[in-house]
């Protein structure tokens, strides 16, 4: 039984972090329900409910309607990767920042983004190639489709000195996506933008965000070889 009361959800997240990491609830225990942990805690359930939502969604606890919550037997652990914008990363590495705006279009895209994007097959989206360099050499390809119909200011946006990239992380909100790391071998177009020979593998992140069900943007970042991303667990 806990001494004190606890009032917000963070010092109950942190009682049960203790519990965890002091064994008294080992990998793999059942912990007592939202409404037991309510009485003993002094708190209200929903305050309970927020604390072990959170630490679910850090992977330390495995929750299951029905079955209750349990301590992760093997708990995973997540990273936190947040959208660069790419000028302020290039200029964090003390090099000076390059745009180019290599195309603009209003084009059908290919079935593979529309059927990602969940837009219709025939509906137009407006696609970005760009470039981005760094001391005046090839730093990433940006390949990009905007849904206007949820980013109507992009219409009206010629990309021409400012990057997409960076303009929609201002004018555009999102509230979540998913992205995809990969080694490709480029095409002789991509790979003689980033000045590549066309047999090298360069780094590619896919990256779709949505503002709720609604698809903002997909995107495909092509870095030279060498290229490292860092974040943090």
């Amino acid at each position: 039984m806990t001494a004190r009361r606890l009032n917000n959800w963070q010092a109950v997240q942190d009682e049960v972090l203790r519990r965890i990491h002091a064994r008294e609830w080992p990998p793999g225990a059942l912990i007592p329900n939202e409404a037991d942990l309510a009485v003993e805690f002094g708190c209200s359930r929903a305050t309970v409910n927020r604390a072990l939502r959170a630490l679910a969604d850090s992977g330390l606890l495995d929750r299951r309607r029905k079955a209750g919550t349990r301590v992760a037997a093997q708990p995973v652990a997540k990273a936190t990767l947040d959208i660069a914008v790419i000028r302020h990363e290039v200029e964090g590495r003390g090099q000076a920042y390059g745009y180019q705006r290599l195309s603009r279009a209003e084009a059908v895209p290919p079935a593979a983004v529309s059927g990602a994007m969940g837009t219709a097959s025939d509906r137009p989206l407006l696609h970005i190639r760009a470039l981005h360099l760094a001391d005046g050499r090839p730093y990433a390809v940006e390949d990009r489709w905007i849904n206007t119909g949820v980013v109507p200011l992009a219409r009206d946006e010629g990309f021409e000195t400012v990057s997409a990239n960076e303009w929609l992380l201002e004018h555009a909100p999102y509230t979540h996506g998913d992205i995809a790391f990969s080694a490709v071998v480029l095409g002789p177009e991509d790979a003689g933008t980033l000045d590549i020979a066309p047999a090298e593998a360069a780094f590619a992140i896919d990256r779709l965000t949505r503002d709720g069900p609604a698809a903002v943007t997909k995107v495909r970042l092509l870095f030279p070889p060498g290229y490292q991303l860092r974040t943090t667990l």
